[in-house]
């Protein structure tokens, strides 16, 4: 893999991990428990879908091959996505989609923050926006997962469910692709050991704080940034990419 090849497949795992993300909280709008939340949630989602969409067109002038970010988008399948695992899982119950999101608030937080500081001046200034909108998503999840797991009996079992289940999937974020460590090497992409333990230090103490427990001994999944999905990406995929692939030639 040369440096070209890793770059595009770098922005690919940052882009559709964003990408499907966006697509899954976009899920929530018009359902959220009240319409303060409806509205924050929905407005996360478009912060996150415009991340992807940042790197994605960065990637497609990276590959050069006459396709666009839409095109990344809409014209990929599956084994073509390489976004981790934990975000293509379907939203569940509202401590599901929040425990997730406070995941990746805090993955991204921290690993936005490491990347503005990257020899990439053009992901340097793609990350400065997107860690101003990280933080406000971090401090959103964040509180309800203290709402939660802080709350009421039935809330706080939600939250410790929610954790249960998800956690098995967190590990895959800080698990190097063949690209990411070549990024790394070049001084590209941030350090995943260090963002593993900023990130393991916040997750502590949120949970403490809480009242949560984390599970031990856990097999971490793995595969996501290989194109290696579970059953849901494709629902997921078939549900986004199905207007742009009946009207390829449309204009919006």
């Amino acid at each position: 893999m040369n440096y070209q090849e890793a770059l595009f497949k770098y922005l690919l795992i940052l882009g559709d991990t964003s990408l499907i993300l966006g697509q899954r909280l976009s899920e929530w709008t018009g359902h959220g428990p009240f319409l303060e939340e409806d509205l924050a949630l929905t407005n996360i989602a478009l912060d996150t879908i415009g991340h992807a969409k940042t790197f994605l067109e960065y990637a497609a002038k990276v590959e050069n091959k006459g396709r666009d970010e839409d095109a990344l988008a809409y014209f990929r399948n599956g084994r073509e996505f390489y976004n981790v695992k934990l975000v293509e899982l379907p939203n569940g119950n509202y401590a599901d989609t929040i425990m997730r999101q406070v995941f990746m608030d805090a993955f991204r937080y921290h690993y936005y923050k490491a990347l503005c500081d990257t020899k990439d001046s053009t992901l340097a200034a793609l990350a400065q926006k997107a860690v101003k909108e990280v933080s406000y998503h971090y401090r959103h999840s964040s509180w309800w997962i203290k709402r939660f797991g802080d709350g009421t009996e039935e809330s706080h079992q939600k939250a410790q469910n929610a954790l249960n289940d998800l956690w098995r999937f967190t590990g895959e974020l800080f698990m190097p692709d063949e690209a990411e460590k070549i990024m790394e090497e070049e001084g590209i992409a941030p350090s995943l050991e260090k963002i593993h333990y900023l990130w393991k230090e916040d997750i502590e103490s949120l949970m403490k704080e809480a009242t949560l427990i984390i599970p031990e001994n856990v097999y971490m999944q793995k595969g996501g940034k290989q194109g290696i999905h579970t059953e849901y990406l494709d629902y997921i995929l078939a549900e986004m990419q199905s207007l742009p692939r009946m009207y390829p030639d449309a204009k919006w």
